[in-house]
């Protein structure tokens, strides 16, 4: 059976959940300026992916990442779900001795889920603040985590860009379009120089192909009773990411996909709605952003 696109069946599904789980791809943050890999026009259409995500790749040309864009409408939302009164308006019947709120995974290294908590236009409580980074995991990490690759010590720096260099780096490759390598040399090193630090490369604290997901078992345990999981901008082709849909059916759950174009991912979902997510997700789940 086809999946249904009808709001006020789903908004019924997503009152009735005792346990909600949302897993995000990069369709979620492509409202806001930042390209989806697999998308018309992703970054895997214009860069082999393993020049974009893997250790070797870092080695041959560490200067090739940067980023840096404003949270979006879905974010905002997704957001403002953590909000006592809105949540149990939307999702009245979480069990609270199990899920007292959604379960949020994001694939995502962007930290955007992180960094709309503290959005002057959401005006946010610290409390509130607090349960929302409680309940989020990036399971492939964070451009704006820092990890020395000699001592390995992991931090997060929001500083855009990290030196003079990546500044010039980027404005030239606004200019051109074309990548701008930096010599490994005056790329950012732990301790600035400090002579008590390793001064080892800084790496993104992100997880590349070839290395394991973080917080898998902590997602595995919640999939096993997630009776609603909210699968936004992902074309569901990555494990293990792919595969907690399937998990969350095989127990008796519901699946709502938001995406903007057809994928494989949403063949066996409840429920499918295309369209931005920005545009699709508030209006879904009744928020007003």
């Amino acid at each position: 059976m086809a999946p249904s696109s009808d709001m006020d069946t789903f908004r019924k599904v997503l009152a009735a959940s005792k346990s909600i789980a949302i897993l995000a791809g990069a369709g979620l943050s492509a409202a806001s300026g930042i390209p989806t890999y697999r998308g018309a026009g992703g970054l895997w259409r214009t860069h082999d992916a393993k020049s974009l995500a893997t250790p070797e790749a870092f080695d041959d040309n560490p200067s090739l990442v940067a980023i840096g864009a404003p949270p979006n409408a879905a974010h905002k939302a997704l957001a403002l779900l953590y909000v006592p009164a809105i949540l149990s308006r939307v999702a009245p019947s979480l069990d609270p001795s199990k899920c007292p709120n959604p379960l949020f995974i994001t694939q995502n290294v962007d930290s955007l889920s992180l960094r709309v908590l503290s959005d002057p236009s959401l005006n946010l409580p610290e409390h509130v603040q607090a349960v929302a980074r409680e309940n989020l995991l990036e399971m492939h990490g964070s451009l704006f985590r820092l990890r020395c690759e000699r001592c390995e010590h992991d931090y997060r720096d929001y500083s855009s860009p990290l030196s003079e260099v990546l500044a010039e780096a980027t404005r030239r490759h606004a200019e051109t379009g074309e990548d701008v390598e930096v010599p490994v040399d005056n790329l950012p090193r732990c301790g600035n120089g400090d002579p008590g630090s390793w001064g080892g490369l800084l790496r993104p604290g992100v997880v590349w192909f070839g290395e394991a997901p973080e917080y898998l078992d902590e997602i595995e345990n919640m999939l096993d009773y997630c009776d609603l999981l909210l699968v936004i901008g992902t074309s569901s082709t990555v494990n293990p990411a792919a595969g907690f849909a399937g998990i969350v059916k095989a127990k008796g759950g519901k699946t709502a996909v938001f995406n903007l174009e057809r994928s494989a991912g949403d063949k066996k979902a409840d429920f499918l709605f295309l369209g931005p997510c920005a545009e699709t997700l508030p209006q879904a789940l009744g928020i007003d952003v």
